[in-house]
């Protein structure tokens, strides 16, 4: 079974009329004020996953100020899920530093939606004052027993939209503080894991963090698999393609030249991702 376990829709208002969604989203247009950033709908999504062999994938919307942006696109998620019940598992997301986040998190799971995610902090940084809106959805989270997914990007490098100033300190701060919680760092953790070879403390902090593979053929060479995996643990590590940013052959060719064995590649594709949301291979 392979599982994409980071990939984004939109309702088609959204999609077809992205300029009217400007306004008091800085995030949304900073990422898709460009024509060329795609956004596809469910369907879509479901018929690219056939395309390329995928059994099932994790999808969720965009962290958005205005309450009424995120309530419609939850929304649309949790109909995306129930019309497809066998292929999409969903995520709720929001600006968690909005005063209805928490109500909203809490509407999402009470309605069978898997998990929190992917929230970012596209214009801030991973900062004190940020943190502070996330304890009521954390506490969710841990009460509902599912996991969360974070924004996450490495420090140092070229620049890109989407980009954030989080660091590795910053990023640590949050997993610490939040140690309790399944996480799900998007991006390969911003290379986090790879502090996993300290002798103090870190490997127990990480303990309860899954890193996702999402944009990983822009930003990585093909040996960050094998490494991963070394370093994170080869139950740590879950394909995601960032759809429609890429496809999921991309992802399957770099595997293959990191050396990834037929287990590997299993864990990494299907069986991690099974194992964390609780899904079953029927």
């Amino acid at each position: 079974m392979i599982i994409d376990a980071h990939t984004h829709i939109f309702p088609c208002d959204m999609r077809d009329r992205r300029d009217r969604y400007f306004d008091n989203e800085p995030a949304f247009e900073l990422l898709y004020a460009s024509p060329k950033s795609r956004m596809v709908g469910a369907d879509e999504l479901v018929a690219a996953m056939d395309a390329h062999g995928v059994d099932k994938a994790v999808t969720f919307g965009f962290p958005w100020r205005t309450a009424d942006h995120f309530r419609r696109h939850n929304d649309y998620i949790l109909e995306a899920v129930q019309r497809h019940p066998d292929r999409l598992i969903g995520l709720c997301c929001m600006d968690t530093e909005q005063a209805e986040a928490p109500r909203e998190v809490e509407r999402c799971l009470q309605a069978g939606i898997s998990g929190v995610g992917e929230l970012a902090f596209y214009c801030s940084d991973m900062d004190c004052q940020y943190l502070a809106g996330l304890d009521a959805i954390m506490d969710l989270a841990r009460r509902f027993d599912c996991p969360v997914m974070l924004h996450t990007n490495e420090p140092v490098g070229h620049s890109y939209s989407g980009k954030t100033s989080n660091t590795l300190a910053q990023i640590y701060a949050l997993i610490k503080k939040y140690a309790e919680n399944r996480l799900i760092l998007a991006h390969w953790g911003g290379g986090i894991f790879w502090y996993k070879l300290m002798k103090k403390e870190v490997s127990q902090v990480l303990a309860n963090v899954w890193f996702d593979t999402a944009a990983s053929p822009f930003l990585y060479r093909a040996d960050i698999y094998r490494l991963a995996m070394e370093l994170a643990g080869e139950e740590k590590v879950l394909f995601g393609t960032d759809y429609p940013l890429l496809a999921p052959k991309r992802y399957f060719d770099e595997m293959a030249q990191a050396g990834l064995n037929e287990g590997q590649k299993e864990k990494v594709c299907g069986l991690n991702a099974a194992a964390l949301f609780g899904i079953n291979d029927r």
